[in-house]
């Protein structure tokens, strides 16, 4: 059993790089934005928390996140756990850590997908995925081998996110940089860092990923 978070700007393929992880080792894929949705429909003393906070229009605090971690935690997983969105800041990345610890388990590894900001912004401004199985494409490298239909589940909702363009990208990228950047210096302190090419090809970036697990 392996912890590890996916580390790189929006549209560097960690989603990707995640469900394959899923599929192929049994982990577990911790994504805020899913837990606070489970969450808010559970039922639980937390989930009732969390839909008070978003039903007000406030954002959920980092107590609130680092509690449904907890709670995902404590029922175990076979392969592991991938953080997804989270950390984003430093004090989330102390915060996780101090979880880690308590609960007697590790982060094994901090996977950086590096990328270079115009290829970036090349691919994000071509990409769309189904809406039913999820399954990426893109104008250039990766179209759907019949015009508008899904080649993994023959769906036709194919759909492009509205912020899959150059300048929403570029807004999206300087928030990163501000935000979430230095938690590769942070981990890199930690001797936890392991970079990959996230501009190779996706079975190349899944390859090299899974070196590194496998030596954690």
């Amino acid at each position: 059993m392996v912890n590890v978070i996916l580390l790189g700007p929006p549209g560097a393929g960690k989603g990707t790089q995640a469900k394959r992880l899923v599929d192929e080792r049994g982990m577990v894929q911790l994504s805020t934005g899913d837990m606070l949705r489970e969450a808010r429909t559970s039922g639980t003393a937390m989930g009732r928390r969390v839909a008070e906070v978003m039903d007000r229009g406030e954002l959920v605090t980092d107590d609130i996140v680092i509690g449904l971690i907890a709670e995902k935690l404590a029922q175990g997983a076979k392969g592991g756990f991938i953080f997804d969105g989270f950390p984003r800041t430093l004090p989330q990345a102390d915060a996780l850590g101090d979880l880690l610890e308590k609960m007697d388990q590790g982060l094994d590894a901090v996977i950086e997908m590096q990328v270079d900001d115009a290829a970036l912004v090349a691919r994000v401004s071509g990409r769309y995925t189904c809406g039913q199985c999820g399954e990426v494409y893109h104008d250039q490298t990766r179209p759907t081998k019949v015009d508008g239909v899904c080649d993994a589940c023959g769906s036709h909702d194919l759909r492009r996110r509205a912020d899959d363009n150059a300048d929403a990208l570029r807004t999206r990228l300087m928030e990163y940089y501000k935000k979430t950047s230095p938690l590769i210096g942070y981990y890199y302190a930690k001797g936890q860092l392991a970079p990959v090419d996230g501009l190779a090809e996706i079975d190349a970036v899944g390859a090299a990923i899974a070196k590194i697990l496998d030596k954690s």
